[in-house]
């Protein structure tokens, strides 16, 4: 398989939920439309952002169906499907239908229960998950804050190259970036490093990505695109300023509550997904006064993501 290397920014969508918080894919056709509206080049569905490990397997392969009917011969978006963690049978089911259904990708991350011994262990849990969906690019989603499964992904790369004919590469949501540089150089490139933490995103692109998944490309997404654009200018006085407009806008999530405040975000872009399912804990209705008035402030109205029309 030849690994595309994957450009711009791909958003990890919201999964909608209605007001008694069970599915509401009708809504992913307007997302879909809204994302590429502000000129997002892929869904990283189901993932941390999705609310991937809160949805039943079944309720996965609807949301996942969902934005394979809508994307359908729509080359230049690609679907990426994040698989789970704790349940490999769950996970091969899971790619499997993915492969069905025509997405674009798949990724795993370490499981996070029972975690692998070694890095060795998670390469030969790759391999057999993999190798269920063999026609699709495969993805390690390494996010260490979350799984408690810290190994280099350099060790990663080492350990599977040349086993695994589809392997593509990782979405790195971690603040390690000696080791992100050696996967980017590892084997002259030959793997797509996908950053995965939109507050330090220029970092990244002074290293060399090319592509970048995160929640906040949903609602921000001129942002970031201003950001690059002043970065490959060799602007980077302003590059640092957007950045830290990405900053103070990412702060407002720590302060009122954390991932949920994204589906808030959200709504104030014209696109309502709902709530969170627990355990995470979403904002009040006062709250939600409270942070319009802090992301006013922030002056999210002159970055924030356009409406489809």
């Amino acid at each position: 398989m030849t690994i595309q290397h994957l450009q711009g920014l791909i958003a990890a969508p919201f999964t909608p939920m209605d007001e008694n918080g069970q599915l509401n894919v009708s809504l992913i056709p307007s997302y879909y439309q809204f994302l590429k509206a502000n000129k997002v080049t892929g869904a990283f569905i189901c993932g941390s952002t999705g609310e991937g490990v809160s949805l039943t397997n079944t309720e996965k392969k609807e949301v996942a169906q969902a934005w394979a009917d809508c994307t359908r011969g729509d080359n230049d978006f690609k679907v990426m499907m994040f698989l789970g963690g704790t349940s490999v049978a769950d996970c091969k089911d899971l790619a499997a239908f993915s492969q069905q259904i025509g997405l674009y990708a798949i990724s795993f991350t370490a499981p996070f229960y029972f975690k692998p011994a070694n890095v060795e262990v998670l390469a030969t849990i790759c391999a057999e998950i993999a190798a269920v969906a063999p026609d699709m690019p495969f993805y390690y989603y390494h996010i260490p804050v979350l799984t408690g499964v810290g190994f280099a992904m350099y060790d990663l790369l080492q350990a599977i190259d040349g086993k695994i004919p589809n392997f593509a590469g990782v979405k790195y949501t971690h603040e390690d970036f000696m080791d992100f540089l050696s996967c980017i150089h590892f084997k002259e490139g030959k793997y797509d490093m996908l950053w995965g933490r939109d507050e330090n995103m220029l970092s990244a692109l002074v290293l060399g990505t090319k592509g970048a998944v995160g929640s906040t490309f949903n609602y921000a997404a001129p942002l970031y695109y201003d950001m690059i654009t002043a970065f490959e200018n060799n602007d980077l006085k302003k590059a640092q300023l957007l950045q830290q407009q990405s900053i103070d806008m990412i702060r407002l999530l720590g302060k009122y509550g954390g991932i949920a405040t994204g589906k808030a975000y959200l709504k104030l872009v014209g696109v309502d997904c709902g709530e969170f399912r627990l355990p995470v804990k979403n904002m009040s209705a006062a709250q939600f006064e409270s942070f319009k008035q802090d992301v006013a402030a922030v002056g999210f109205d002159n970055f924030k993501s356009k409406a489809a029309h």
